[in-house]
Order: C-alpha cells, then sequence, then structure tokens
C-alpha cells in the first residue's frame, strides 16, 4: 500500500534537482502542497528541516513538519534525497511518514522517482478512508504533480498555465460529454421528439424503421458521452467530434434547412460543439496526466 510513482524526465540533472529541492519551485508544481519553508538550520550538517501546508477547502489549511537529507553524486551517478514527514494537526489524516527521492541519470534523460508511507490517525475508520479515499487521491495527486513538473522542465509550460490549460480541458470534455448525454437521452430514448423523427424521414428514412433509428442514434449518441469520458486524454474523440459536426449541420442543411431559422437549431448547436472540440484539441498536449507516470517499481510489473 506504499505509494510509488516514476516518470522520465528529458532535462538536466541540475534543473531537476533544483525544481525539486528548492522549496519556492517545489511548491509551484506539487498540487500536494500550497507553502513549503525551510527552516533555519542550527549546525550545517544537520539534515535541513521544512515546514509544509496544505489547503483543503472552505478555508481550512493542513500544516506538518518533516526533515530532509539530499546526496548528490552518488558513484552510480545518481542522487538521493531521504525525507521524513507528520503532522500534529487532529484534522490530519496523516500522523508521521518517510520517504525519498530518487534521480537516476540515462541516456534518455533522468529517471525521477519517489517511494513513501505514512501512518494514519483515527484508527479503523481513518485506516478505512485512507485506504478506499486518501491514499489512491494522494498517489494521483503525486503522479499528476510528476507529469506537470517535466511538461515545465521539457516543453517550459510553467504550472501556472498547465493547471489553467487542465481547467480547460475538463470544463470542454464534460460539456460535450453533457451535451451528447442529453442529446442522445432526452430527445432520442426519453421522449422520441417530434423533430427527430422529421429529420429522420427528410433523408429518406422509411417511416416504419424512424422509432427504431432514433432510438439507434440516442444509443450511439450516449456511447460517444461515455467515450470522451473514457477517453479522457485521447486526441482522436475530438476530430471524430468535428467530423460528427460538420457531417450533422451538412446532412441537416441538405434535408431540412427549414430548421436552421429556428429559435434553438442545430447550426448554432454544432458551431458550439465544435468550437469546444478545437478548444480542447488546443490544449491537449500542454497538460499534465497521472497516467504518464509508471505507479510499480519496474520489478514488480508482471
Amino acid at each position: 500500500m506504499s505509494i510509488y510513482v516514476e516518470i522520465l524526465v528529458r532535462a538536466p540533472m541540475d534543473a531537476l534537482w533544483s525544481h525539486t529541492q528548492t522549496p519556492a519551485l517545489h511548491e509551484r508544481w506539487d498540487l500536494r502542497f500550497s507553502r513549503i519553508e525551510y527552516l533555519p538550520k542550527k549546525l550545517e550538517t544537520a539534515p535541513q528541516r521544512f515546514k509544509y501546508a496544505t489547503r483543503i477547502g472552505f478555508g481550512l489549511e493542513v500544516s506538518g513538519e518533516g526533515e530532509t537529507v539530499g546526496q548528490r553524486d552518488s558513484t552510480d551517478g545518481s542522487s538521493t534525497s531521504a525525507l521524513k514527514f507528520g503532522s500534529d494537526e487532529p484534522i490530519s489524516i496523516i500522523r508521521e511518514g518517510t520517504g525519498y527521492w530518487k534521480y537516476i541519470p540515462t541516456e534518455d534523460g533522468v529517471r525521477f522517482l519517489t517511494w513513501y508511507d505514512y501512518r494514519t490517525r483515527f484508527g479503523v475508520a481513518g485506516a478505512l478512508v485512507d485506504r478506499l479515499i486518501f491514499r489512491p487521491l494522494i498517489g494521483w495527486a503525486t503522479a499528476w504533480s510528476f507529469d506537470r513538473l517535466r511538461l515545465w522542465l521539457e516543453q517550459d509550460v510553467v504550472p501556472e498555465v498547465a493547471i489553467r490549460q487542465s481547467l480547460i480541458h475538463v470544463i470542454s470534455r464534460v460539456a460535450l460529454a453533457a451535451v451528447f448525454a442529453y442529446h442522445g437521452l432526452v430527445p432520442k430514448l426519453l421522449t422520441r421528439h417530434v423533430d427527430e423523427i422529421a429529420m429522420l424521414r427528410d433523408a429518406g428514412v422509411a417511416a416504419g424503421v424512424t422509432n427504431f433509428a432514433v432510438i439507434a442514434f440516442g444509443i450511439l449518441e450516449l456511447s460517444f458521452a461515455a467515450t470522451l469520458v473514457v477517453a479522457w486524454h485521447r486526441r482522436w474523440p475530438m476530430f471524430v467530434c468535428l467530423g460528427l459536426m460538420l457531417f450533422a449541420t451538412t446532412a441537416v442543411g441538405m434535408n431540412s434547412p427549414r430548421y436552421f431559422e429556428a429559435a434553438f437549431n442545430p447550426l448554432t448547436l454544432n458551431l458550439a460543439v465544435a468550437c469546444l472540440a478545437g478548444i480542447d484539441l488546443l490544449v491537449l498536449g500542454s497538460i499534465p496526466s497521472a497516467a504518464r507516470c509508471q505507479r510499480r517499481p519496474t520489478a514488480e510489473k508482471a
């Protein structure tokens, strides 16, 4: 149940080390922290102590302390950073934990990986919430943050832009899925609206099969709505969406042009859907994805 995340970063070791070991840079890309602050050392050889804080919403913040020891230039060329952390705040599910970061140079870049584990509060209830909700969430946040760091170092997509692009993607993709789900469910499957039947008849569909055709199109639209969510980071659904809008608009224009005069008409709807698909395509190349990270050590992968 420990958390492991690994990603290949095609950037110099010094840049990666700086962006992960400098608090002002670290807190910009790591979704798990809103503030990181190094504490003064009493001795130069002592571990570096730090404070951290995480906003959890509704004006609440969880803070804690830890210490880290970084080691550069090992005999095999790798670097490591070991850490201990914990929180005394009663609302923190994490009581204390340990972990490390490791930086392994390769021909293609630097393998950047982390392993960490922690003990929880609140007894059996805390352990259950951690297993079912918190641990999967913080594991995802770690992986997503690693890819945001990769984009920053490889493509110069700064973290603030990456999060904004991600929000644009979420809004566009959810809106598209909602449009296809609604139009597949309500006017086709639930009500079999007269306009849906009329447009099919205008297109030459025989009267005896229009109901079946409406149901079939409704199922297809619902299926495509689900595909937009399942293929969350894929580009091809957006190209399919653009093609569908072009086909649908052309078909209505050729067979049922009277609907272009309606107050709520397919021309403006299809244009809006196509624009959402185009916006999503524009941002997809610069958004982080936890799926780009490896979540198990190589030796454990089957």
